[in-house]
């Protein structure tokens, strides 16, 4: 069955005051049409933007829907997770910090996966690739999210929107790390000052510190479930991440990461009541998070919203082909909906 994608063309949206303005429309006919009842408190899932990146979704975008939210009398903040790389994203506090420098002031910004990305909880799945994923607490726990997302292209996944925004953007650090790595993490037995943060952290009892540098400290495999928080704990950077079995699933294995993205997904969407809208606006080849300018790849195509984010990334995704550019990844919306996410098809209303 076709799920209903509701649409707003760019043309004639020039800024983000007007692309605020179209979201607002688009949340209000959806709530409308759709019978919704919203929580009494509904964050915004978005994306900060990197330092040097220029492209990114600015805070001015997200005005109409916090007016919409803010008349209706229903709290909401920001919200986001931290990033598993490092840079300005990688800890909360620094996180923060950009999030004003970029502009986010209007409404309360919340880091929902702690101070470090180790705050998660694990949601079974029961999928092809997981039986459970590490969301982040802040999100896990919520039943409603307005999922805002820029639908652009991504080296990785081929293309980022909803899918993505669920995926990386709801996952802890060491859902971050499963996605992209696909290994358990290592200590560097020479650099472990012993201090025993990453035990404290650890929910499998699955490390062991040596009493001192002659006794090697190691995880032990056996026990060890990937969720990287003694990689996101460790304040002298002894837990590594970096192997090349990892790195050669990450360049090599893109199918298999893309059909990850979908199941951490679907761990962040399933029986929950989300709202998507996706801004497939200044749609660059790159995501969001590299540090450098970059140029739109096809002209503004609109803005897009709907209860189910497979139809939603499908809506945007052929948009943008029949703009000019068609990306990589579809695999996600074939995978997606096997598994139950939601439709591929969809019946295309503009507004």
């Amino acid at each position: 069955m076709a799920s209903k994608v509701y649409y707003i063309s760019a043309e004639g949206l020039k800024c983000a005051h007007c692309h605020s303005g179209a979201a607002r429309r688009l949340l209000e006919k959806i709530i409308e049409t759709e019978n919704i009842e919203l929580q009494d408190i509904v964050p915004l899932k978005v994306h900060f933007g990197e330092k040097g990146n220029k492209t990114y979704l600015k805070p001015e975008t997200y005005n109409g829907v916090i007016d919409f939210l803010e008349e209706k009398g229903i709290r909401t903040q920001f919200m986001e997770t931290s990033v598993l790389y490092g840079g300005e994203r990688f800890v909360r506090e620094k996180h923060l910090k950009l999030a004003e420098q970029h502009g986010f002031t209007r409404v309360p910004t919340v880091i929902a996966d702690g101070e470090k990305g180790e705050d998660a909880l694990n949601i079974p799945v029961g999928l092809k690739h997981f039986k459970t994923c590490s969301v982040a607490r802040g999100l896990a726990e919520l039943e409603q999210v307005l999922v805002l997302a820029h639908f652009k292209g991504h080296g990785l996944a081929g293309f980022g929107g909803a899918i993505k925004q669920l995926s990386m953007g709801f996952a802890a650090k060491g859902g971050k790390l499963a996605m992209h790595m696909n290994v358990q993490p290592q200590i560097r037995s020479r650099k472990c000052k012993r201090c025993g943060l990453c035990i404290s952290r650890c929910q499998m009892d699955a490390i062991h510190i040596g009493k001192d540098k002659k006794e090697k400290s190691f995880i032990d495999h056996g026990k060890c479930i990937g969720c990287g928080a003694c990689f996101s704990i460790c304040p002298a950077k002894a837990v590594s991440i970096w192997t090349w079995q990892g790195i050669c699933n990450a360049l090599f294995r893109k199918n298999q990461f893309r059909e990850k993205l979908v199941e951490y997904a679907y761990a962040a969407a399933h029986g929950k009541k989300h709202i998507y809208i996706n801004f497939a606006v200044n749609v660059t080849n790159g995501c969001d998070c590299e540090p450098r300018p970059m140029r739109a790849a096809v002209k503004d195509v609109g803005i897009f919203a709907s209860l189910d984010p497979v139809a939603v990334d499908a809506a945007c995704y052929d948009a943008v082909a029949k703009a000019g550019k068609k990306f990589k990844g579809a695999e996600q919306l074939d995978y997606a909906e096997k598994i139950g996410l939601g439709s591929r098809d969809y019946e295309l209303i503009e507004l």
